[in-house]
Formats: C-alpha cells, sequence, structure tokens
C-alpha cells in the first residue's frame, strides 16, 4: 500500500471517531435541551384579548415554572383565582403592584402611578391610555399578594375591576404558576423585559429560554453535520479514485 493510500485511511479513521463525537455530543445537547425547556417551562393557550397587543387570543405562550415569590412588577404571569369566576382555569395578566405597593389611575398625563411614581407603559397598544381602566383610587396592595392588570385596559377583568372584593382585587403570589417568557405561536419571540418599573425596584431577568433553544439548535447542526460526513467523505473518496486511475 502507498503512502498516499495509508494517509487516506488515517484521515477517514480519524474522520469517522470525529463523525461518531460530533453526533453523541449533538444528541447530548439536542435531547438535553428539550428535557431542560422541557422542566423549566410550560405551554399555554391565551382564551381572551385581554392582554393584547402582547399576546392576543388564541396565542400560544411558553412560561417559566417559577415560584410566586420570584414575581417582580412588570411581569406577565399565568395563576389561578377560582374567586373570580372562572373556576380553576389559568389566566395571563401583567403585575403592576406587589405587596406594600400603592397603585392608582391615573395621572395629568393618564398613566399608571405605583408609589406616587409615573409608569410608562410602552406595551399599552397605541394611542391608548393607562386610564382606559375606569381609574384606580389609591389602592395598596395588601402583603404578599399582587395586583394585576390586562395591556387591553379597557377589556380586562382584572385586579381594577375586583377593587370591592377581599383584597381590594389582589391575587396572592402562591395563586402564580408561571412567568410568560415568549409567544410561541404565531412566532413573535420573547416578550420584552418592560423598564417602566426599574425606578421601583429589582425587574425580572429574562428565562434560560435563549439557551436552551440554542442548545436544541446547537445539538441539530452537530447530528446532521456528523451524520452527513460518511457519505460526503465518500463522495469526495470515490471522486479522488477515479481522478488517480484515469492518470
Amino acid at each position: 500500500m502507498s503512502r498516499t493510500g495509508r494517509t487516506g485511511e488515517g484521515r477517514g479513521r480519524l474522520g469517522s471517531v470525529l463523525s461518531g463525537v460530533a453526533v453523541a455530543l449533538g444528541c447530548v445537547l439536542f435531547l438535553g435541551g428539550f428535557v431542560w425547556g422541557a422542566i423549566a417551562y410550560q405551554p399555554y393557550s391565551v382564551p381572551s384579548d385581554s392582554m393584547s397587543p402582547t399576546i392576543k387570543n388564541g396565542d400560544r405562550v411558553l412560561a417559566q415554572r417559577i415560584d410566586g415569590g420570584e414575581v417582580r412588577r412588570g411581569d406577565v404571569v399565568v395563576f389561578r383565582e377560582p374567586s373570580w369566576g372562572n373556576g380553576d382555569l389559568p389566566m395571563v395578566k401583567r403585575v403592576v403592584g406587589i405587596g406594600g405597593d400603592t397603585v392608582a389611575c391615573c395621572d395629568a398625563g393618564g398613566r399608571l402611578t405605583v408609589n406616587g411614581k409615573a409608569v410608562e407603559e410602552p406595551y399599552l397598544r397605541p394611542g391608548s391610555e393607562a386610564s382606559a381602566t375606569g381609574g384606580i383610587p389609591p389602592t395598596t396592595v395588601p402583603k404578599g399578594r399582587l395586583f394585576v392588570l390586562g395591556d387591553e385596559r379597557a377589556n380586562s377583568m382584572d385586579s381594577s375591576a375586583r377593587l370591592q372584593q377581599a383584597m381590594k382585587g389582589s391575587v396572592a403570589r402562591s395563586a402564580v404558576d408561571a412567568r410568560v417568557d415568549a409567544v410561541a405561536w404565531p412566532m413573535d419571540g420573547l416578550l420584552e423585559r418592560p423598564s417602566g418599573f426599574e425606578e421601583l425596584g429589582a425587574v425580572s431577568s429574562p428565562g434560560p429560554l435563549r439557551l436552551v433553544f440554542g442548545a436544541a439548535v446547537a445539538g441539530a447542526v452537530l447530528i446532521l453535520g456528523g451524520a452527513a460526513y460518511g457519505p460526503v467523505a465518500g463522495f469526495f473518496g470515490r471522486r479522488r479514485e477515479v481522478h488517480s486511475r484515469a492518470r
């Protein structure tokens, strides 16, 4: 056997080993990404337009499973509140106040205020105002609870519509199941993190959805690349053999 032939065989064996490693690593990343996503996230279907235009009727969202104690102002959360008359069905609303906050609407500019500070809400429908709630008198949120509003203020049965009920229409932190990170269908992508609440204290950081998606995509690329090595290497090997015989 010629030296060139031995070199070609050596490269072929190394290529086969590397392609096997790529496929194995790809499987770990791909399956690991899906398992991680299944553990961290829960899909929900939104049955109304109360969160429009952020989330519309019929949208499928991905919500990160969290403890209610992790909720911050500005978060869009999934919760269950049977006292609101919808049984045990999950609801999706935005948290605008936490325990101890005083929420009111509206200031002279038609903006929601929290602890006397006006909150900029770019997620509201263009041309609409927070005042579409019909007004919220200064309301102090009880400890351990959350004041929630829909982004479609004129069409949302939320805390503002239940101020006369127990706990001033607020929702217990323990009622929260998850925090919405993205609209999966239609593929609108990650929700923008609201900046209007930053002056009031800590806001939530994005969940691991980008990392989950990145791991799955990287795994798929490695699997396809590793699996394609054999046919591609065989094709070029045959071409080299044909050229060698022609000479």
